[in-house]
């Protein structure tokens, strides 16, 4: 089911192993009750000092067997869970890494984050408490029970009775708790959730003085979850005093029935201690299992959701490079052929009927009101998306067909949310080229018009660069994002108005720098300015995921309305029609 690599012949042999010292473990620890009894029927009663020695030191030998069979069963089982939460981990991380937008729109940011580590840790824990009981627990309730029957077999009804107390602790327990611990995992996710917008959104919270609100939106559900957790807990610490109890009133009865058993000469001394040794292992044998078994439904909710994210079917499923064109070759001819697309649940298409050329030497820009399908556009091209209708080309082959590898080699994609990442320019720029040198960098750099703010910092291009970019400017962002894509040296570049927070002159200058550096590669350009898109060789007009227009600057003027609209709203900025 999870498919991971190696699995069974990395954790086989532990787990055999911690089997096997399991078994010298629980053996040892069932051998001790009989040698007591034989201390004290066979030396104490019968004055006997050297047997007494004699089976003491037997004891000490078991015991220490069974105490480092213990210690090395201890290492295995947190070895082996270790080793299965950090390929669970990984397992996750690469799935998530192929999910496409549409799968992310299933299953949120703080749910994975959620599913990645506190589930992963659910199921760790269950692991290693499996591997330490599933096998030492039978055998030690099993053998104690043998035994046991073999010291007083007139006495075993006292067992029964204990073990059928101990189930109905177990089940009442079983009754109460488990159902909430779905409840737990869901809650966690939504805390999560809240901690997440409230710590991204903390200068608008500002802003608008909103941090009361905020604050009673995360005491609700933390108090939601620490209600649930304390019940839980409540019922889950209650049990172990009542096992306690438990074992102590059936040591009393076991006491008292083994008194008259003593008197009636059908039971020794020793035998009434092993008695109760016995009686206590399967009592604890089955308070182990209850613990375990308690532990079981958490964990399985928890796979449960894992196994959700592994089993998730991709939308957009990869291909094989076999026989297909490498990424390094062709012009980039870009090409939608009657391209519809609906996102999940809409009741409508988002883009209709979408056909155009984007060349390679060209610009093809993209324009229209808020919610036009610009971005959606731009966003089916990496195919981070998947087509409903039509198809996509480039260089005359489906982009369905191209590994996905291959396929993003060939583009330069510039989002419309500029995404930084911690660590430094350099290592920022260096995700468009990993062998780049430093020349290359700052070259890049030049053209995207963020050298002048890089040469400012004393540390130039390993200047520090904080989660998210959140120590430079939006426009900053912007720039270092469009190099980082220059550096690629695609065929084809996609620029998601990405220009937005530019001043006017640095828009110029980019643009003029722009079209030397970028020449013989196609230019898909979303934009909402007009100074910025003017000079495109062929200019798209999209509203309501349509084309309502096609053509130059001075075409779209005097055939499309809405263009011309737009156009005319931005004279006030300085632009002239």
């Amino acid at each position: 089911m999870l498919r991971l690599k190696g699995f069974a012949k990395a954790y086989t042999w532990p787990v055999l192993g911690a089997v096997v010292l399991l078994f010298v473990q629980a053996f040892s620890e069932l051998a001790l009750p009989g040698y007591m009894s034989d201390i004290v029927n066979r030396g104490v009663l019968q004055g006997d000092t050297e047997e007494i020695l004699k089976l003491g030191g037997f004891m000490l030998g078991v015991t220490l067997l069974s105490l480092c069979c213990s210690v090395a069963v201890g290492f295995l089982a947190s070895r082996t869970a270790a080793g299965v939460s950090r390929d669970l981990r990984r397992a996750l991380f690469e799935k998530v890494q192929s999910f496409s937008n549409r799968e992310f729109d299933t299953f949120s940011a703080s749910s994975l984050i959620t599913r990645t580590t506190n589930d992963v840790t659910q199921i760790q824990q269950l692991l290693v408490m499996m591997i330490r009981m599933v096998f030492y627990a039978p055998i030690l309730a099993v053998g104690g029970f043998l035994h046991a029957l073999d010291k007083s077999p007139s006495m075993s009804w006292i067992i029964g009775v204990g073990v059928l107390m101990v189930m109905g602790i177990v089940s009442l327990v079983f009754t109460l708790a488990i159902p909430r611990f779905k409840r737990i995992q869901k809650i966690i996710d939504r805390m999560n959730a809240v901690v997440r917008e409230n710590l991204e959104g903390m200068l608008v919270i500002r802003a608008f003085n909103t941090r009361k609100f905020e604050e009673e939106r995360f005491d609700k559900v933390n108090q939601e979850l620490t209600s649930v957790t304390l019940f839980v807990h409540r019922v889950l610490s209650g049990m172990m005093p009542a096992m306690f109890l438990l074992m102590n009133l059936v040591t009393i009865v076991v006491v008292w029935v083994g008194a008259g058993e003593i008197a009636a000469s059908h039971l020794n001394v020793g035998d009434l201690m092993a008695y109760i040794q016995y009686v206590m292992q399967i009592i604890m044998a089955f308070l182990f299992m209850s613990m375990m078994f308690i532990q079981i439904p958490r964990a399985s909710i928890s796979a449960g959701r894992i196994a959700d994210v592994l089993e998730t079917e991709l939308s957009v499923k990869d291909v094989k490079s076999d026989g297909l064109p490498s990424e390094g070759k062709g012009e980039g001819l870009l090409v939608f052929e009657h391209v519809s697309f609906s996102y999940p649940g809409a009741e409508s298409p988002v883009l209709k009927d979408i056909s155009f050329t984007a060349r390679p030497g060209e610009t093809t820009a993209i324009i229209g009101p808020t919610g036009s399908g610009k971005t959606t556009i731009a966003n089916l091209i990496p195919r981070f998306y998947d087509v409903c209708e039509g198809q996509i080309t480039i260089d005359g082959v489906d982009i369905g067909k191209i590994p996905l590898f291959d396929l993003r080699k060939k583009l330069g994609f510039v989002p419309q949310k500029a995404m930084l990442f911690s660590g430094s320019i350099r290592s920022n720029l260096a995700y468009g080229d990993e062998s780049a040198g430093e020349g290359e960098l700052l070259g890049a750099a030049a053209v995207a018009q963020a050298l002048d703010f890089i040469e400012e910092k004393p540390e130039g291009l390993d200047a520090p660069i904080a989660q998210k970019g959140a120590n430079v400017s939006g426009g900053q962002k912007q720039r270092l994002s469009i190099a980082r894509a220059l550096l690629r040296e695609p065929q084809i570049y996609i620029f998601d108005d990405c220009f937005s927070a530019l001043d006017y002159g640095t828009d110029a200058r980019l643009r003029a720098a722009l079209r030397e550096r970028t020449r013989s590669a196609a230019i898909l350009m979303i934009a909402q300015r007009i100074h910025t898109i003017r000079d495109a060789a062929q200019i798209l007009v999209l509203d309501q995921g349509r084309i309502v227009g096609r053509g130059t600057h001075q075409e779209l003027l005097q055939t499309c309305g809405l263009y011309r609209e737009i156009a005319s709203s931005q004279l006030g900025e300085g632009e002239s029609l």
